[in-house]
């Protein structure tokens, strides 16, 4: 008799104790410092212009991550908690769904188990979820849409509901923040190349096939593309009563255009810039604060976490590999992610940009890493899966209290971490 096939248990319970302990991490010393930091300076007053619903601020990105620090704050008033609640939940949201998607695109419990791991622990994202900026929304929604559209290949009778859900999380990240372009086009190729490669004779019309049985091509469009849109701009609906500031412009398109020359627009330059490269040898910190405040010297530093981000480079290689030579596309997905969201820098002509720009090929790292882990358990090797995953921990937990604002001993307590001339 043969074997009983290998049915592996789906970690939903242990991804939502992953997602739970994470945000209970988040909440350590969220209210420090009492004031607006590094870009909270821009985000919590756009974000009280939404409340007042009188004049448009920040009109150089999307409107919804705006909206929701402002709900954030109508939530838990306009105080830190209330400016940084929502960003806690959406990174919460990002661990989870980056957990979930991996599941669906690997079936494998280990590496979305170490994929809550290494994300968790990526600084990335931890950071992210404890400050009001824009990019942990944009992520967040990111990651809900990948999970939705991996979910939708893996159970085809679901795929109806779960490409909405797509669609609508793809329309949202873009309306947080432009950064999410590149990536929310990428579920719809797919679709369409997959379609085309399966070879049928009506490629649009018919609904036999992969990746999903069941649904025509024009449908995927709609779910993948059209609501995207839609979404998207129903997003703007506040300013039907705003005016907006720096300008007038009637209707999207103008509006649009005025943002893209806001962003466009050639600053003075930042000690803190840096370049895409510097961001792949994760060579350039950023200190999202570092001064004396609420009764102590506190810092909180923006650097990816150094196992994860060098050895996840040698991952997103092998996936490439792997996606080419085994036909892994839960591998090739994370290589076009990673070529997409960095690829994206390379060509923007925005002139001043920073390492948190990297945020999204460093949540495709990360989870590049833990199937490069869990590729390796699967071989017998055990002191390397346990090294990383281990080191990985190990780093976070150095570096936590300079991730957290807690208080320090003086002013040079910053070389504890600032190894390098520039994490400095």
């Amino acid at each position: 008799m043969s074997d009983v096939p290998d049915h592996p248990r789906d970690p939903f319970a242990w991804n939502c104790v992953i997602a739970l302990g994470f945000l209970l991490v988040c909440l350590v010393r969220l209210a420090i410092p009492s004031e607006p930091y590094f870009d909270e300076v821009h985000y919590v007053p756009a974000a009280r212009a939404v409340l007042e619903l009188q004049i448009a601020a920040n009109i150089e990105h999307p409107p919804l991550a705006k909206q929701l620090i402002a709900l954030g704050m109508a939530l838990f008033g306009d105080g830190p908690v209330g400016w940084r609640a929502m960003s806690v939940l959406f990174g919460t949201l990002a661990l989870f769904a980056a957990m979930r998607g991996m599941w669906f695109a690997s079936q494998t419990r280990a590496a979305s188990l170490l994929t809550g791991l290494f994300v968790a622990t990526n600084f990335l994202l931890f950071v992210h979820a404890r400050i009001a900026m824009l990019d942990v929304f944009m992520v967040g929604f990111l990651m809900l849409a990948g999970w939705m559209f991996a979910a939708a290949l893996r159970e085809n009778e679901t795929a109806r509901w779960r490409l909405a859900i797509a669609g609508a999380a793809l329309g949202c990240a873009m309306a947080s923040k432009w950064n999410a372009v590149p990536l929310a086009i990428l579920p719809g190729i797919a679709f369409l190349a997959a379609r085309l490669s399966a070879g049928r004779r009506r490629p649009i019309l018919s609904a036999r096939g992969w990746p999903i049985g069941g649904m025509t091509l024009w449908e995927a469009a709609i779910w993948l593309g059209l609501v995207p849109l839609l979404v998207y701009a129903a997003t703007f609906w506040p300013f039907l009563f705003w005016q907006v500031q720096s300008g007038n412009p009637e209707g999207l398109v103008a509006l649009h255009r005025l943002m893209l020359d806001l962003q466009t627009q050639v600053p003075e330059p930042h000690p803190y810039e840096s370049h895409w490269w510097d961001w792949v040898i994760n060579r350039r910190a950023i200190w999202y604060l570092y001064e004396p405040i609420d009764g102590a010297q506190r810092g909180i530093m923006l650097i990816g976490n150094p196992l994860t981000m060098w050895f996840g480079l040698l991952a997103i290689g092998w996936c490439a590999w792997a996606g080419w030579k085994d036909r892994r596309w839960d591998c090739a997905a994370l290589v076009a992610i990673y070529v997409a969201s960095l690829g994206l820098w390379l060509v923007a002509p925005k002139a001043v940009q920073f390492y948190f720009h990297y945020f999204l090929a460093g949540m495709a790292v990360s989870a590049a890493l833990a199937l490069a882990v869990e590729r390796l358990w699967q071989r017998g090797e055990r002191l390397m899966p346990w090294a990383l995953s281990l080191g990985a921990l190990a780093f976070f937990v150095y570096w936590f209290p300079i991730l957290t604002a807690a208080p320090l001993g003086n002013p040079q307590d910053f070389l504890l971490w600032a190894w390098t001339q520039g994490w400095r």
